[in-house]
């Protein structure tokens, strides 16, 4: 699908990975609306692009609908829908003196990460169904995020990473039952990259984790996460598939 004129929503695009995804579909023609319940940060990066912030809870579907209905109202039913919010978390199952950990704590990770991707994925294809279809038929384009922690999780990364597994996992039925509506689905599971989130660590932390991947010795740049993005929007034959971003990295246990 061509990125120029379409109607594209961003759902973490307030920062880190979903900023340099708005940043580059708007550079290439699309109109954006963002989605991210940080709303300050999706006012910033909409006031700089000219995108549209809609601030919005991707686990609530009546905030999910609101969102929709006003990316609908300014720029079309959106065709192009990329799954970029995501949250983190670092917790043993059990703590040093034996404690379990709180259940809440997984359960949140599990709804931002898993339950969200697929409840704005589930809404604006319900949508995007109705569109007339372009060429070879298809209507429309999602994307989800993992993380190489879906398959190479680290201590302490039990919600994390089975977050992020379950949209890997969740990427081939969901590509197979949106085929008859035209609509592809493919996910991209990123490795270490330079997002805020990351920039928080000190810089020797940031050199020592650049310094685990092959090639190239360095931290991905957010910008080549979007790269990547906008080529399976447009390579029209990728669908039901993840693809690794990682620089060849495989995560040691800790």
């Amino acid at each position: 699908m061509q990125i120029s004129g379409q109607s594209a929503l961003v759902t973490g695009g307030g920062s880190g990975l979903g900023e340099a995804l708005v940043r580059l579909l708007v550079d290439q023609g699309a109109k954006v609306a963002i989605l991210d319940i940080n709303a300050d940060g999706a006012r910033r990066v909409a006031a700089e692009t000219g995108a549209l912030a809609c601030p919005c809870d991707i686990i609530d579907g009546a905030s999910v609908e609101a969102a929709l209905d006003a990316a609908t109202q300014a720029h079309g039913v959106p065709r192009l829908v990329l799954n970029v919010a995501g949250i983190g978390t670092a917790r043993r199952i059990i703590a040093k003196d034996g404690t379990p950990a709180p259940l809440a704590d997984f359960e949140r990770v599990v709804r931002v990460n898993l339950i969200g991707t697929y409840n704005v994925t589930r809404l604006a294809v319900a949508r995007i169904a109705r569109l007339e279809p372009l060429d070879d038929g298809e209507r429309g384009v999602v994307l989800c995020t993992a993380s190489v922690a879906a398959y190479d999780g680290q201590v302490g990364q039990e919600a994390y990473s089975a977050s992020k597994g379950g949209v890997v996992s969740m990427t081939l039925p969901m590509a197979r039952d949106l085929a008859q509506w035209g609509i592809r689905v493919a996910t991209v599971a990123p490795g270490l990259f330079a997002t805020p989130l990351m920039n928080e660590l000190p810089e020797a932390v940031q050199q020592s984790l650049a310094a685990s991947i092959p090639f190239p010795k360095r931290l991905g740049r957010p910008d080549e996460f979007a790269e990547l993005a906008a080529h399976i929007i447009t390579n029209r034959h990728l669908n039901g598939e993840v693809i690794r971003l990682d620089g060849a990295l495989r995560m040691a246990p800790r």
